[in-house]
């Protein structure tokens, strides 16, 4: 008890005496440590209006909160809590409050979350809301026993066939993994110098997306997106719904079976990571091989920095494939590197691309 006394005694003392500024600026809280602790309810806050479709419903207008209660059929209970923390998460506008408020997008929500605009990047949290959430309540099991803790922990497939197997969860995947890459796409087509290439084969090419982002940009390259059987049904779509079905055409590919197509530049957005390193070398190797010499090999990814301290995203993103994979994991700059030399190319460069992302180059 006088312990108890004694220190209470000097909190009060302490809390007496004005701070200096240097001891101000110095002051450690805890804010932190609560927020990326409590971060989850930001992120159901966010992934649920995506859901709903709230940023597309609110379009370029406004609307009141009983008009979106009313078209989104949300209970008014808790509904002002909702639009409100969606304000302050910086996702919505407002003017007024309560039942005299209006709301509406932000530029970025208008731009990247609005279904009708070709940037909605709305996929990719579309899957994270419906497969990764759950399965991520189980990063401790995987942690403990480098499993992953998806659809595979239950059905003993692997994930790719357990995804595909269903059209639906293909859709969704394949939509994910657009929404996830599409700015990518964009700034790839922009930064990169096509005009030396005729040619371009996207290895795992899903719905096509990068194919038509890069040919949009560059009429002369001949594309090719290149994945499973299942996915060419969506591909093909989605490529004549582009107008570019002249410049893209559509292959089967088993990766671990077949060879590459011959092109002049080879892309992978998203791939490697979802291996392990043996995979990642017979893939990088293999288009070493379908390259001529000059040609390119492109893989887009979350590349995590060298001193592994600053692209958190990327680091989660290897977490993920925890979740996700037997034994993929994302990789460095300087990793890639080692691994694309090994495979027989002489030089490598890092092309930064939107958020976390990069293009990492390797020539042949």
């Amino acid at each position: 008890m006088e312990f108890l006394i004694e220190q209470s005694t000097k909190i009060e003392n302490e809390r007496s005496t004005a701070p200096d500024s240097r001891e101000v600026e110095n002051f450690v809280t805890p804010a932190k440590i609560l927020e990326t602790g409590m971060a989850f309810w930001a992120s159901k806050t966010l992934l649920t209006a995506i859901k709903l479709e709230l940023f597309t419903l609110l379009g370029e207008g406004t609307l009141s909160g009983a008009e979106i209660g009313t078209k989104l059929n949300l209970h008014p209970r808790s509904l002002y809590d909702f639009l409100d923390a969606l304000v302050a998460l910086g996702f919505l506008e407002r003017k007024g409050i309560k039942e005299d408020a209006v709301y509406c997008n932000t530029l970025e929500t208008s731009l990247f979350l609005n279904k009708t605009y070709p940037s909605y990047v709305g996929g990719i949290l579309e899957m994270a809301n419906d497969r990764l959430y759950p399965f991520w309540g189980n990063l401790e099991e995987g942690l403990k026993t480098g499993k992953p803790q998806n659809e595979a922990k239950t059905t003993d497939r692997p994930i790719f066939e357990a995804i595909y197997a269903q059209p639906q969860s293909l859709e969704l995947f394949l939509n994910g993994m657009a929404g996830a890459q599409a700015c990518n796409f964009v700034a790839l087509a922009n930064r990169f110098d096509f005009a030396p290439y005729n040619s371009l084969c996207d290895i795992g090419g899903a719905n096509g997306l990068l194919s038509v982002s890069v040919a949009r940009q560059h009429p002369h390259l001949h594309c090719i997106s290149a994945d499973l059987p299942p996915v060419a049904p969506v591909a093909e779509r989605f490529i004549q719904q582009s107008g570019l079905s002249q410049q893209i055409r559509t292959a089967s590919l088993n990766f671990f079976e077949d060879n590459f197509p011959a092109a002049d530049i080879i892309t992978m957005g998203n791939i490697l990571h979802d291996w392990g390193t043996d995979v990642k070398k017979m893939l990088i190797r293999k288009a070493w091989e379908a390259l001529p010499k000059g040609g390119a090999l492109i893989v887009i990814e979350n590349i995590i920095d060298n001193d592994r301290r600053h692209n958190a995203f990327g680091l989660m993103m290897s977490l993920n494939m925890l979740i996700e994979t037997e034994a993929g994991y994302d990789f460095s700059m300087h990793d890639f590197d080692v691994l694309a030399r090994e495979a027989g190319f002489s030089s490598t460069l890092l092309l930064p691309l939107a958020g976390p992302a990069s293009a990492a180059i390797a020539y042949k």
